[in-house]
């Protein structure tokens, strides 16, 4: 089994009361692909600019991840986003965000990747994720996350989306916005009612619920003393989640559950260092591990 994912590859700057890194690798497409690829091969399909170097790339090819998809621009800057955290991580200013490249960018699925059984469409406009659909099989799991900018701009779209999607990923803010509810488990069953077979509702430090018509799943969040950098720790959730369900080959109730365990492991390395560092030598037998310690957690 391997997994498609259409999103973002960026450079980030990122501020901590303790320690700045600049123009560090970044991007939706990014975590997503570092922590599914624990799991499964992932082909990357995403824009940058000829300012990615042969070393970054060799980052994402240490891992196995196919850049067949990723398209370059010649004189062009791959998207940069600047971003300030306080003293406590939830805390986050948005000092810069220059799109460049990916401000015009319009996927195209290499033909190698139009048959492929995983899909994860990042948080890009509904308009474009439906083009992505457009050019696969139609016999994909599809996986999507979006946004309260794209819940407000692009409703239309979005509700197409949605009902051709199979699993929706969303933080609470914005399960509330799109269900027009505020108790959560009703946003989750509202939300469904729109489409998608499941809805995983992020709840950052206080884990993450997983809804769909016939059952109700709850992971804890991995209870870190120290959090570095929680950049990318949303993408990096729905790339163990997809990659964890790729694994086990068929999504039914009890591999949905297991996925949500290791969604939420690969979460918790990525808050533990600065951009995708702490993913980089991540393996299958660590997220285990730290999935049988949250499953410790809950044990009675």
């Amino acid at each position: 089994m391997s997994i498609v994912v259409v999103g973002s590859v960026a450079f980030d700057t990122i501020e901590t009361p303790g320690r700045r890194v600049d123009r560090a690798l970044g991007g939706s497409a990014t975590y997503f692909s570092v922590a599914a690829s624990c799991f499964v091969p992932v082909g990357l399909v995403a824009v940058v600019g000829d300012d990615f170097l042969d070393d970054h790339r060799a980052v994402l090819v240490s891992r196995g991840i196919d850049l067949e998809g990723l398209a370059v621009v010649k004189g062009g800057k791959t998207f940069f986003w600047h971003g300030r955290y306080g003293l406590d991580p939830n805390e986050r200013e948005s000092i810069a965000t220059e799109l460049n490249v990916f401000e015009n960018f319009r996927p195209e699925l290499p033909s190698s990747y139009r048959d492929r059984k995983w899909i994860f469409l990042g948080n890009i406009d509904p308009e474009i994720q439906l083009e992505v659909l457009e050019q696969s099989s139609g016999e994909s799991f599809i996986g999507c996350d979006t946004m309260n900018y794209w819940i407000d701009r692009k409703p239309e779209g979005l509700r197409e989306v949605l009902k051709r999607t199979d699993m929706l990923f969303v933080n609470d803010e914005e399960a509330r916005f799109l269900s027009g509810k505020s108790n959560l488990v009703k946003a989750g069953k509202e939300i469904l009612k729109m489409g998608p077979r499941g809805v995983i509702v992020k709840k950052g430090e206080h884990g993450a619920f997983l809804l769909m018509d016939d059952f109700i799943f709850y992971a804890p969040a991995y209870p870190l003393e120290d959090v570095t950098d929680p950049t990318g720790a949303g993408d990096s959730f729905a790339g163990g989640f997809m990659g964890a369900l790729a694994a086990a080959g068929e999504p039914k109730g009890e591999t949905f559950r297991k996925a949500m365990v290791f969604a939420t492991a690969s979460a918790s390395f990525t808050c533990q260092d600065f951009s995708i560092d702490g993913l980089k030598n991540l393996t299958r037998e660590k997220l285990e591990e730290r999935a049988g310690e949250l499953a410790g957690l809950v044990a009675v």
